[in-house]
């Protein structure tokens, strides 16, 4: 329903290019009419004669004034004509296939009439792929007229307005207005309440379909009355007074960019529930949240929320296929409600002429529903899905946060099919650099790239589901979140974020050099007052020749163990795609990769021990005090390498790579699992973190004489102040890492965001 608001006016070509849509769908609307008038003089008229010279509007016409004519002679007099006697009268009409419902024009007309020779094999025998689109309808026998025109009904419509009393509602105040319809705010006498009411031809099953639908994000159908004798239907429903998204368009096109915010929502919700007189603008904290986001957060912020609306409609098994700024309304709050599933029956059963989806709105179709409109293309609205209605909320959205349309289409959009395949071909070019350039300054990378994915002319390559594309949403609106999965533009993290090789491989090594520096001070003062020269030489080779050979074939290991956190994220960054199983394989290696090479080293550490002592034992006959307190140090400082290994490593993998694992596949709950199972293990290790400088001076003195104590007393100082140090690094580095794991969790879990 198109609301009609004061709050800018509009001057920009895409209204232009709705105005001549509009003027089109007017002109075909009059012909329709007239030829109706001409019937009701009594003698058939002359359908030739009523025809435009128009090419671009000829067939669109005669189509629709085949099916008045169907209706009238089947109906008002003996001569009822065959879709045969149409096409040999008319050639052109084979120039395509006949569209699905003039096909069930004709069976409806002659049904209507009391013709009981209609044989529906007859028509499955010549029009079997039109019949397999109009099948529910027609075994559900439940006959519904698709003519463009009921001149009963459109007089009719004309002749409401405030201040009438229609059944049980007194008419308040217009509210809106279309070629079909007409809504008002209205007070129903019997429940006492203010409603929405809107009028309509009788046709199609909106109320119906509505009905099935309860979301917070849905507009509430109550009930529909019928007005039989002026070939009405009036659908009440609840009332949101804060205009639609049209309103706030017009208004975002009136703003310069540098002053939008989240405010500029709240003033064209304003402007329309102040327009009404009947409520005033009440602080809430979805207010205060709105006014404090910036422009692209407030887009993203209604789309995530219209996209659950989608996502719960399609689990319903409804698809709305008119998403359009005029059909999504507001709350006084500046929440949005998805409205109009006025889904003609020429949308489920569409004809090869775009003016049987003419009330989906061209513009903001996808490329398959297009496709759909065209006459001379093969897919049909059987081949829609969800996919195609998210194609359409982006477009919405898009609009919304640039004020423009991301395709520049024609003027007169959609009113020839070659008109259509121009349209269809421009929403097929590649698309990333254009809206890159035309995007907003202060837009997230995360908001853009998830509208250029909705955007996608294959829709396998768009989200699956309206759920996807809320989360998408959603973390646009968490700005810690989205820093991870799209950091600053020229900051280290993203200028290294998928090359993880170098980062890893210098933090692997630090704690290394930590747990390496320990051991050789405290060890040397030890051991060189207690071995020969000859001894204490033969046991250095040992040492170089376990850190020349075991390193390198530690790094080999540890390389293959961690490959995918190492080739997945430069597959990416070259462009290389891969199944969701390698993507899920690769993100559970990366939360483990910090463990895998702490562990790797820990099991470096201890063959590397149990070489030392027996090499130890061959070279000379130490005291078993001093052999333990060689132990005893040696497992500190493995202790050393293994913690001062694992939170660089994590660090850096969680906040430079794990993310854009996440971005590039679709999570699981099983990605949540794994994500708390690592803010445990973190705890671990910083508590082992915090007992190394206590532990270090017990294992560093025990077992030794005063003298070897003297001799050792630096290395223990610097332990303590080193490890006292070292661990408040660490702890800093953790508490980053739990801000970091619960920004992740958010990401992966919808629900954790509320």
């Amino acid at each position: 329903m198109d609301m009609r608001y004061t709050v800018a006016a509009p001057d920009h070509a895409v209204d232009r290019a709705r105005a001549a849509q509009t003027a089109t769908h007017n002109a075909l609307t009059r012909l329709v009419a007239d030829f109706d008038t001409a019937w009701a003089k009594g003698e058939p008229p002359d359908l030739a004669a009523h025809l435009p010279v128009d090419a671009p509007l000829r067939r669109s016409a005669l189509i629709e004034l085949i099916k008045v004519d169907l209706h009238h002679r089947w109906r008002d007099s003996d001569d009822g004509k065959r879709l045969a006697d149409y096409r040999a009268q008319f050639p052109e009409l084979d120039h395509a296939d006949l569209p699905p419902d003039l096909i069930y024009e004709e069976i409806t007309a002659r049904v209507r009439a009391g013709d009981r020779s209609v044989d529906i094999a007859e028509y499955e025998q010549e029009f079997s792929p039109q019949l397999a689109q109009i099948a529910d309808q027609i075994h559900a026998e439940n006959y519904r007229t698709t003519l463009l025109s009921d001149p009963t009904a459109v007089g009719a419509l004309d002749t409401f307005a405030s201040g009438d009393t229609v059944d049980d509602f007194d008419l308040l105040i217009r509210l809106g207005q279309g070629a079909f319809a007409r809504v008002f705010l209205a007070r129903q006498r019997s429940m006492q309440r203010l409603v929405a009411v809107k009028i309509s031809r009788d046709r199609g099953s909106e109320p119906q379909t509505l009905a099935q639908l309860d979301h917070e994000h849905i507009v509430r159908v109550f009930d529909q009355r019928q007005i039989e004798d002026q070939h009405l239907k009036l659908m009440y429903m609840q009332y949101v007074p804060g205009g639609t998204l049209l309103g706030v368009l017009r208004l975002v096109r009136a703003t310069p960019v540098a002053q939008r915010t989240g405010q500029l929502l709240l003033d064209a919700v304003d402007a329309s529930v102040t327009s009404g007189g009947v409520l005033t603008p009440q602080p809430s904290t979805t207010r205060a949240e709105l006014a404090a986001l910036s422009w692209p957060e407030a887009v993203a912020w209604l789309g995530s929320r219209l996209a659950t609306a989608l996502d719960y409609a399609d689990r319903a098994g409804v698809l709305h296929r008119d998403i359009k700024p005029a059909n999504m309304l507001l709350t006084a709050d500046g929440q949005p409600k998805l409205a109009d599933f006025n889904i003609s029956f020429s949308s489920h059963i569409p004809g090869n002429s775009p003016v049987a989806y003419f009330g989906g709105s061209l513009a903001y179709m996808s490329p398959e529903q297009l496709e759909a409109c065209h006459p001379g293309r093969f897919t049909t609205a059987a081949d829609l899905d969800t996919r195609s209605d998210l194609y359409a909320l982006a477009v919405v959205l898009w609009e919304l946060l640039t004020g423009r349309l991301p395709f520049a289409d024609e003027p007169a959009l959609g009113d020839s099919a070659s008109s259509l395949s121009r349209m269809i071909a421009l929403r097929h070019r590649p698309m990333a650099e254009r809206l890159a350039a035309t995007a907003p300054p202060d837009c997230p990378s995360v908001l853009r790239r998830a509208l250029q994915t909705c955007l996608s002319p294959d829709r396998d390559d768009r989200y699956s589901s309206g759920a996807a594309f809320a989360q998408q949403l959603e973390l646009t609106l968490d700005r810690t979140a989205r820093n991870l999965v799209a950091p600053p533009a020229h900051s280290i993290r993203s200028r290294l974020r998928m090359r993880p090789m170098p980062v890893v491989s210098v933090s692997a090594i630090t704690g290394q050099l930590l747990g390496g520096l320990y051991l050789l001070t405290h060890n040397q003062m030890l051991l060189s007052t207690e071995l020969t020269e000859a001894a204490y030489s033969r046991l250095v080779r040992l040492i170089v020749a376990s850190i020349l050979i075991g390193y390198p074939l530690g790094f080999t290991l540890l390389m293959y163990w961690c490959r995918r956190v190492f080739l997945v994220p430069n597959g990416l960054r070259r462009g290389k795609r891969y199944d969701q199983d390698t993507l899920a394989k690769a993100r559970a290696d990366t939360l483990a990769c910090g463990d895998r090479i702490a562990l790797g080293s820990f099991a470096g550490w201890m063959i590397a021990l149990t070489a030392f002592l027996i090499e130890l034992n061959r070279v000379s006959d130490l005291p078993a005090g001093l052999l333990l307190n060689l132990a005893a140090s040696h497992v500190v400082a493995a202790a050393l390498a293994v913690v001062y290994t694992y939170f660089p490593v994590t660090f850096f993998v969680l906040r430079w790579y794990y993310p854009g694992l996440v971005d590039a596949g679709h999570v699981s709950p099983h990605d949540a699992v794994l994500l708390r199972r690592l803010a445990r293990r973190s705890r671990i290790y910083l508590a082992v973190a915090a007992s190394v400088p206590l532990i270090g001076v017990a294992a560093g003195l025990a077992f030794l004489t005063p003298d070897e104590q003297q001799s050792v007393i630096v290395s223990i100082v610097v332990l303590c102040v080193g490890g006292l140090l070292a661990f408040l690094g660490a702890l800093r580095v953790f508490y980053t890492l739990e801000s970091d794991l619960h920004a992740l969790k958010r990401i992966i879990d919808p629900h954790a965001r509320r």
